[in-house]
């Protein structure tokens, strides 16, 4: 029998809030009520629940900030708003940042618990070897996909925009597989210098040419019965293009120097940020080598594309630089995580490590601000005046002149005609015009 799953309920209406908890015990889950903030935090950290139920207007702080420390805490869970109509943005911001859904008061407890029975079967707890890669629709079709393959050993292509994350999904794809003990080798082919090439991967013999001193054993070799990473695939150049074919053909490869082929047991994934079938048309890939290699291809959103994932990547990368660092506890408050849902993420989640890391680094507090996420926003320069239009300037001209003429005449019109060098009557007609009729 399946433990009960555990429902935080933070609801400070005395009628609502055991209402909730009475139905959840009836549908079979282990609910707690929690009436303030600071409550529900406590029983968060004794029972860990599976979901929450929450309100946004609470005794002592919003229910966004609850969700907020939960989030950098534990990490992504489902989690609910209940709240008046008044609040709908602030309900809707929080969907943004990863909340499942918001329910408005009065609360249809049947919608909502038919919506927490389909987050709860889609959140099953990941496995300690194979994280999930994400909470959002599209990183779980990713999952999905690479568990598919993960079961059969044949070739896997990720594609996708730099920092998009292909070596974790390629990473999740060797944990996942039967090959998890064996070694995870990953080489990045755009960083490998052209005349060491070959020796990198293939490995070579002593004395296969100068320098040779001793047998060096390539990459290709050393991933044994794992998995051979070979991220930017696309940058080979054509002559290991051919080798990297038998490599994939013959399950075979040659050391450099060497007088006999040896046998290559791994299982190959490759990685690339260019359109493979683009650089085959262009001649620059060999379209033989792309049909052997792309038997399964995974195309990695960027993560301008799956918002939803943010505040769980975030908080596990938070929670990694603080190892790291060693420089005492960083929180991501309700602000600092909404710039971060508000950005575009040009650079991916490699930017948003880097952001996170440059904040922990140097923060001068506890929480981590929005300005030290996004620091360049304060060296921008403020959104230039609207330009006003030629017969705006001539109109404050005219009347700022006018105005000079009549201070000067001592609040005479004739003597402010005088100096102006107009008629009295053109004067009084420029007056009513600019609306200085009162003055003089």
């Amino acid at each position: 029998m399946s433990t009960p799953k555990v429902v935080l309920v933070v609801e400070d209406d005395p009628v609502l809030g055991p209402a909730l908890v009475q139905r959840l015990r009836l549908e079979g889950y282990r609910p707690r009520l929690a009436e303030t903030g600071a409550a529900a935090l406590r029983e968060a950290a004794a029972l860990a629940p599976d979901a929450v139920l929450s309100d946004i207007r609470l005794p002592d702080m919003s229910g966004e900030e609850v969700y907020r420390r939960l989030l950098a805490e534990y990490g992504a869970l489902p989690a609910f708003f209940m709240t008046a109509f008044g609040e709908v943005a602030q309900a809707v911001r929080l969907v943004r940042a990863g909340a499942r859904d918001y329910l408005t008061k009065p609360v249809d407890v049947d919608r909502l618990m038919v919506a927490l029975r389909a987050a709860l079967a889609a959140d099953p707890q990941p496995e300690a070897d194979a994280p999930p890669l994400g909470v959002s629709p599209a990183m779980r079709t990713v999952e999905a996909t690479l568990r598919k393959a993960a079961r059969v050993d044949v070739p896997v292509v990720l594609t996708g925009e730099t920092g998009v994350g292909k070596e974790v999904a390629a990473r999740f794809l060797h944990a996942a597989s039967p090959r998890a003990a064996q070694p995870f080798v990953a080489v990045n082919c755009a960083a490998i210098p052209a005349e060491l090439a070959e020796s990198t991967l293939f490995g070579h013999e002593r004395g296969a040419f100068t320098g040779a001193v001793a047998r060096n054993v390539g990459l290709v070799e050393r991933a044994g019965a794992g998995t051979l990473l070979l991220d930017e695939v696309a940058e080979l150049a054509p002559d290991l293009q051919a080798k990297l074919l038998r490599l994939v053909q013959e399950r075979s490869f040659l050391p450099v120097g060497a007088a006999a082929e040896r046998p290559f047991a791994a299982r190959i994934v490759c990685a690339t940020h260019a359109d493979l079938a683009e650089r085959v048309r262009a001649g620059a890939f060999r379209e033989d080598l792309f049909f052997r290699l792309n038997v399964i291809g995974v195309a990695v959103p960027p993560l301008r594309r799956r918002p939803e994932d943010v505040p769980l990547l975030a908080a596990r990368l938070l929670a990694d630089a603080v190892a790291r660092f060693g420089l005492g506890p960083r929180r991501l408050p309700s602000a600092a995580m909404a710039a971060l849902a508000e950005h575009d993420w040009p650079g991916n989640i490699r930017e948003l490590r880097n952001r996170i890391e440059r904040a922990v680094a140097l923060a001068e507090g506890e929480e981590l601000k929005a300005a030290d996420l996004f620091p360049e926003a304060a060296l921008e320069p403020p959104p230039a005046a609207t330009p006003a239009t030629l017969d705006t300037a001539l109109g404050d001209a005219a009347r700022a002149a006018i105005r000079d003429a009549l201070r000067r005449s001592g609040g005479s019109r004739a003597g402010a005609a005088q100096l102006l060098g107009i008629s009295r009557t053109t004067l009084w007609k420029r007056m009513r015009e600019l609306g200085l009729g009162e003055e003089g």
